[in-house]
């Protein structure tokens, strides 16, 4: 990881809200249809709240209906996928590739041109305008 990015969970609770840290470092899910970012349709990055890594470009921005900010496509190398089997399910999750932040989880019932939705929590983003 790069020198500024916290290592310790004692310095992730320094530089995090409660929230962020709750869904970033223990992988915990912001409630439905609450997320800042679920109506927001500007143009511009989706980063990474916990080291500001782009994540998503706002093009790629769709409304899934899910409840939660939803993406076809991430940037390129900026996301890792993992198997999560957490709650009784099978499903794969979405950390930040820099700084292993829990963003939220992926499925195969996106648009095309990808197919994906990227079903992600908004408290485990910051926005940049273009």
């Amino acid at each position: 990881m790069a020198d500024d990015i916290p290592r310790t969970d004692e310095e992730w609770r320094e530089v995090l809200t409660d929230e962020e840290y709750r869904i970033l470092r223990e992988q915990a899910t912001e409630p439905k249809f609450t997320g800042e970012y679920l109506g927001k349709d500007d143009d511009g990055n989706y980063c990474c709240a916990g080291c500001g890594a782009v994540l998503f470009d706002s093009e790629t921005k769709f409304d899934s209906n899910s409840g939660w900010p939803s993406f076809y496509d991430a940037e390129e190398s900026a996301v890792e996928l993992r198997e999560d089997r957490s709650h009784g399910m099978v499903r794969t999750e979405v950390v930040c590739a820099r700084c292993e932040g829990h963003l939220g989880h992926v499925f195969d019932d996106g648009p095309e041109p990808t197919g994906k939705r990227f079903c992600i929590n908004s408290a485990a983003l910051d926005f940049e305008s273009e």
